[in-house]
C-alpha cells in the first residue's frame, strides 16, 4: 500500500480524485520552487542569479504544461507552452531515452530571441516517458552583435540552435558543447548556465518520481487535465464577469530611431471566451525589434490573466480561453529572417496595451519595457537590468522601480562592480517621475556608471519610452520619460552600441509610471508623505498637486526630518479651489 492509499479514498487510483488533485497540485508547486533554486544556486551568470531572466515549468507526456515556477518571467514560461509542443514533434518518445537533454534557441519556436536558450529533459518511469521538465534561461552571450535592435537579419545575431541533444542518455554532446563555446564571448559563463538548467530539470524529475512513487501512480497525465480543466474553467467564469463588447486600444513606443512603432488590439469578449487581435500594429521593422506570434501570445495571455484572475494558476488550460492573432509580417508576428534580438522593447508593452482596453482599466500604463544595457571593455562584459516604476492601480499607487510586466529584478550594484571594473556613481529614486494622480505612479530610478580603470569601452543601451512616456489613466498624469545619455552632456543612441571614451560618465535614467485619476483628489496628507520621502519635489506638489508645503529645516541639511515640514493649508486650499 502506498502512503497514498492511507489516506485518500480508494478511487484516488483513477488520478481524478479531488483530494488526490489539490494534493499533487501544491506538491508539484513545492517541486517546480526546487527546480528553481537548483538552476539558480547552481548558475554562473548574474543575469540569472540575480535578474532571474529565467522560466521553469513542468508538462505532461505530451508536452501541455502543467504548472510553472512562482519567480519566471512571463515571456519565458508562456513561451515554453507553447514551444513544448516543438520538441515533443521532433522527438517522440521512440528517439528518447533516459538522460536525454534537449535545447534549442530558435526564435519562432520558443521565447523570441536567439539569448533565451529552452532546455527540456524527459522523465522516464518504468522506460515510459510520463512528463518532461524544462526551463528558459537568458544566455549571458550567444555570439553575433551584442544583444541590440542594429541587425537587419536574425542570421546577424548570433548562433541560432535547432532542436538538438546535449545529453545524449547522460553524456554531454561534446561536439555541440565546442560549438557554443567557440561562438560566445562568455564561454564558461554560458556553458555554465546550460549545466545549471540541465540540473534544475534533474531536481524537478527526481522529486517528481518519488511523488508519483508516494501516490502509487504509473502516470500524471490525468490528473495533469484535471488541473489545466480547473484553470480553465476559473478563467472562464472570470471572463464570464465582463461585458461582452468589442474593446479596443494603442500604445506608441519609441521604435527604432525614428520608426515609431504603434501597437494597436481589438479585444472581443464572448460569453467565456475573449479574442486578441493586434490587426492595425506597425508592420515588422527593418531592426531587431520585432516580436514572433509565441512570446506575442505570451504576454497577452499572462496580461488577461493578470487583469481579471491573478489568482487562477497559469497552465495549458488557462490559455484555452485566449485566442491571439496578429497579421503575418507584423511587428507582433514577425516572419524570418527578422531580426529579434530586442524584441522584449516591443512585447513588455502588451500588458499595458490590453489592460487598457479591457472594460474597467485597474492599472495605468508602467515603464513597461525592461532597460538592458550591456557594458564591454578589455577583458570584461556584463548585462545590467534596470527597471522603472509601475502604473498607479485603483486604489494604489505604483510600485516604485518594480519589472512590470517582466518580473525581473535590477541587478545590485555589488554585483555590477563585483563581476566588471565599473563604478555605480549614483543610483536613487528619481524624484517627481511618477505621475500625478489621486494614485500616484510609481518611480524610476537614477544611476551613473563609469569605468573603474581607464581604457575604451562601449555600452548597448537596449531602452525605451525616452521620448513616449506612459500615459496616466482616468485624469491621471503621465510618468517621467527616461533619457539614455553622457551625464552633463548629449543623449546617447538607443538600442544600438556605442563606443566610450575612458573618462564618460553615462546616466541611466528611467522611466516613471502613470498616475491613475485626478491630482487634486490626492488627500494632502499623502502628498506630504511623498514630498517627506523625496518621492514629489516642494514644486511638484504645488503646481500638480495644489498642495504648497514648506521645508523649515537647514538647507544643507543631509538628512530632513519629516517635522521639518508643513503643509500651508491657506495656499493650499486656494490652490486645490483654483484661485
Amino acid at each position: 500500500m502506498s502512503p497514498a492509499d492511507a489516506i485518500l479514498p480508494a478511487e484516488a487510483a483513477s488520478g481524478t480524485d479531488p483530494i488526490l488533485v489539490g494534493l499533487f497540485g501544491n506538491r508539484l508547486h513545492s517541486i517546480l520552487a526546487e527546480q528553481q533554486n537548483a538552476l539558480v544556486n547552481t548558475a554562473f551568470s548574474a543575469v540569472v542569479r540575480e535578474s532571474l531572466d529565467l522560466a521553469c515549468a513542468v508538462f505532461d507526456s505530451r508536452g501541455e504544461m502543467i504548472g510553472q515556477s512562482v519567480g519566471g518571467t512571463p515571456g519565458h514560461i508562456n513561451a515554453m507552452a507553447t514551444g513544448m509542443h516543438h520538441f515533443v514533434a521532433a522527438y517522440p518518445p521512440e528517439t528518447l531515452e533516459p538522460g536525454d537533454v534537449l535545447l534549442t534557441n530558435d526564435p519562432w519556436q520558443t521565447a523570441g530571441q536567439i539569448n533565451d536558450i529552452t532546455v527540456a529533459t524527459p522523465v522516464f518511469r518504468r522506460g515510459r516517458l510520463v512528463a518532461w521538465f524544462a526551463s528558459c534561461c537568458h544566455a549571458p552571450d550567444i555570439g553575433g552583435r551584442l544583444v541590440s535592435a542594429e541587425a537587419h537579419e536574425v542570421f546577424e545575431e548570433g548562433l541560432r540552435l535547432p532542436i538538438l541533444k546535449f545529453l545524449r542518455a547522460g553524456e554531454v554532446n561534446a561536439d555541440l558543447e565546442r560549438l557554443i563555446r567557440a561562438n560566445v564571448r562568455t564561454p564558461e559563463e554560458t556553458i555554465g548556465d546550460l549545466y545549471a538548467q540541465v540540473t534544475g530539470n534533474e531536481v524537478g524529475a527526481a522529486s517528481l518520481l518519488r511523488l508519483l512513487d508516494e501516490f502509487g501512480l504509473d502516470t500524471l497525465d490525468d490528473v495533469a487535465a484535471e488541473l489545466m480543466d480547473r484553470s480553465e474553467n476559473a478563467l472562464r467564469d472570470a471572463l464570464r464577469k465582463l461585458p461582452d463588447g468589442v474593446y479596443t486600444n494603442e500604445i506608441a513606443t519609441d521604435g527604432f530611431d525614428d520608426e515609431e512603432i504603434v501597437l494597436r488590439v481589438t479585444a472581443t469578449v464572448d460569453g467565456d471566451a475573449i479574442h486578441l487581435d493586434f490587426a492595425g500594429s506597425s508592420p515588422q521593422s527593418r531592426r531587431g525589434i520585432n516580436v514572433v506570434l509565441n512570446y506575442t501570445r505570451a504576454y497577452a495571455s499572462f496580461a488577461v490573466k493578470a487583469a481579471i484572475s491573478p489568482e487562477v494558476p497559469h497552465n495549458a488550460g488557462s490559455f484555452r480561453p485566449v485566442r491571439v492573432t496578429a497579421p503575418e509580417g507584423s511587428v507582433l508576428n514577425c516572419l524570418p529572417p527578422a531580426p529579434v534580438a530586442s524584441r522584449h522593447l516591443i512585447g513588455h508593452f502588451l500588458p499595458s496595451l490590453l489592460i487598457g482596453a479591457l472594460p474597467g482599466a485597474a492599472i495605468a500604463p508602467s515603464a513597461d519595457a525592461l532597460w538592458m544595457t550591456i557594458w564591454r571593455g578589455p577583458g570584461f562584459m556584463l548585462n545590467v537590468f534596470q527597471t522603472g516604476g509601475m502604473g498607479a492601480r485603483a486604489g494604489k499607487d505604483g510600485l516604485n522601480t518594480t519589472g512590470f510586466p517582466s518580473g525581473l529584478r535590477s541587478t545590485p550594484t555589488e554585483v555590477i562592480e563585483t563581476m566588471a571594473p565599473l563604478v555605480q556613481h549614483t543610483r536613487e529614486l528619481r524624484v517627481d517621475s511618477g505621475g500625478a494622480g489621486r494614485w500616484r505612479g510609481g518611480l524610476g530610478q537614477v544611476t551613473t556608471m563609469a569605468l573603474r580603470d581607464g581604457a575604451s569601452w562601449s555600452v548597448n543601451g537596449n531602452v525605451d519610452r525616452v521620448r513616449a512616456a506612459a500615459s496616466g489613466v482616468a485624469g491621471g498624469a503621465p510618468g517621467a520619460a527616461g533619457r539614455f545619455g553622457r551625464h552633463d552632456g548629449p543623449d546617447l543612441p538607443a538600442k544600438s552600441r556605442v563606443t566610450l571614451t575612458p573618462e564618460s560618465l553615462v546616466d541611466v535614467t528611467l522611466p516613471g509610471g502613470g498616475g491613475y485619476g485626478p491630482p487634486l483628489e490626492r488627500p494632502v496628507a499623502a502628498v506630504l508623505a511623498d514630498v517627506v520621502d523625496g518621492y514629489v519635489s516642494v514644486d511638484a506638489a504645488r503646481d500638480q498637486y495644489g498642495v504648497s508645503i514648506r521645508y523649515g529645516g537647514h538647507p544643507e541639511a543631509l538628512v530632513r526630518l519629516p517635522e521639518d515640514y508643513a503643509v500651508d493649508e491657506e495656499q493650499t486650499a486656494r490652490l486645490r479651489a483654483g484661485k
